[in-house]
Parts: C-alpha cells; structure tokens; sequence
C-alpha cells in the first residue's frame, strides 16, 4: 500500500523508485514548532544530555564526548565514504561525504571531521569540514563546520561557517540516540547564519536505492526560519547513514546514495 511518504514525493516529481512506507508519516511540509510538555517527555534520552531548541545554551563536558561515533543511524568509521548524486535545477552534482582519520579539538571536545564535497561537471564547487561527536548516550552531536564555495577554481565564500562556543554559536544534534516519530530538535545555531531544526516523521520507511532495498528506514523533516520556503527531507538507513536527500523549496533537488566505499 502506497502511504503519504511515497504520494508526496511523487506529488513533488520526487518519486524514489520503489519506495514504500510501512506507516503514514506526518505532513511533510508541516512546520517544526516548540515542543510540548509531553513531547519533551517522550523524546527523553539517554545521557547527561536532552535535545536542545531555538537558541538553548548547552554547556558540553569533553568527559562525556567520543570522536568514536557508533550512531545506528549514521556509524562513522574512518575511511567510510559515502558517494550521491545530487539532481536538481537543471544540474546534476557528484557528493562525496568522507570520514577523515583527523579529530579537531572543540572546546574540549575531541571530534571527527567529516569532508562533504561537491562537484559540478568535475569541478569542486564546495568543500566543508564538519565536526561530530557522539554522547556518552549515544546521540550525535553537530559542533561546526568550516565552509567553502568556490566559482571558476576560486574561493568566493566561507558563508554558513560556525563553531561550537564561538561569536554564540551553540552545538546541535544531528541525531538523537532514541530518535521517535515527533521529536523535534536543532542541529546547529549560530543567530543569522545558522539556525537548522529537525523534526523526526518516522523510522518505519522502507525505501529502494542503488544500494538496495531498506527497511526500518528514519525519516525527518529538516528547515530553518533563516529561509521560510526551504524544506528538506532525509532519509537514514541502519548501519549505513543518509541514503535520500530531498530539497522541497521552489528550486527543487534530490541526492541519492549510489555506494558506499571504505579505505
């Protein structure tokens, strides 16, 4: 039976083919709000860490933090890379996500740096290093990242980077250790520049990709008041991490998981 996940990429041209879900997930566009009593309640996590909102001040303790990153949803060895293509505006672009061997000190905090670079028609068009730890809980902590956009070879902008403790900037979580269906949650604030929010829609997708046929798949809905029109959608696999990317602005595009290789 086709649910509201399948009908509504296919309502936006976005279809994945063969893609299913066990269970109607919640509107897609639906805006992330503050959460309720309640729904803080039910999206209680492990560790000496809650999910934090809007501008919440988090003070991190290095002692509680790993560079070691286990997360079922997105596991993190050194070496691992990940290769999209990414469709959309009349543009196709090759992504390549890598898990570097290096660590970077982040007020304390030893994380893993992650290099997502992206290339149109060969040439690097972006280049940023992420920086991620994992909990003592098990929820995956998002504390910076460096940019970089370039145009004909040359740097033209470094715009969107932060870092944990910085000029206000305050870490997010990219995926709580018990992510359920109304969690909501941010990924990363600094005032202005970057203000990412996340609302968990299920973890019961079944979705079909080049790298085959997923189940128990989580699915979230991703914005950011900076920009009221942009919506995106991402879809994580067990054990392997992010296998759909889905832009639902005016502008649309889709990046999908071709493979995955290891080094």
């Amino acid at each position: 039976m086709r649910t509201a996940l399948l009908a509504s990429l296919a309502l936006t041209g976005l279809a994945i083919a063969g893609a299913v879900g066990s269970a109607p997930a919640a509107p897609l566009a639906a805006p992330l709000s503050a959460p309720s009593t309640a729904a803080v309640g039910h999206c209680h996590q492990p560790g000496p860490y809650q999910l934090p909102h809007g501008d919440d001040v988090v003070r991190l303790r290095p002692r509680d933090f790993t560079a070691h990153i286990t997360h079922p949803y997105w596991p993190m060895r050194p070496g691992t890379v990940w290769h999209y293509v990414e469709r959309g505006g009349g543009e196709v672009q090759r992504v390549t996500v890598r898990v570097t061997r290096h660590t970077k000190l982040i007020e304390g905090i030893r994380a893993r740096v992650v290099r997502d670079t992206v290339r149109s028609a060969g040439e690097i068009v972006e280049d940023t290093r992420d920086w991620y730890a994992q909990d003592s809980g098990g929820s995956l902590w998002y504390l910076g990242e460096a940019t970089a956009e370039y145009e004909d070879g040359e740097l033209v902008s470094r715009e969107g980077s932060w870092r944990y403790g910085r000029d206000g900037a305050q870490a997010g979580v990219i995926l709580p250790a018990r992510p359920r269906a109304g969690c909501s949650y941010r990924e990363e604030h600094l005032e202005g520049e970057a203000e990412d929010r996340a609302l968990v829609l299920s973890r019961r997708e079944s979705v079909a990709t080049p790298t085959g046929f997923h189940r128990r798949v989580l699915h979230t809905a991703n914005s950011t008041p900076l920009e009221p029109r942009v919506l995106e959608n991402k879809l994580y696999a067990r054990g392997i991490g992010p296998i759909v990317e889905i832009d639902l602005s005016p502008t649309w595009s889709r990046a999908v998981l071709k493979r995955v290789t290891h080094r």
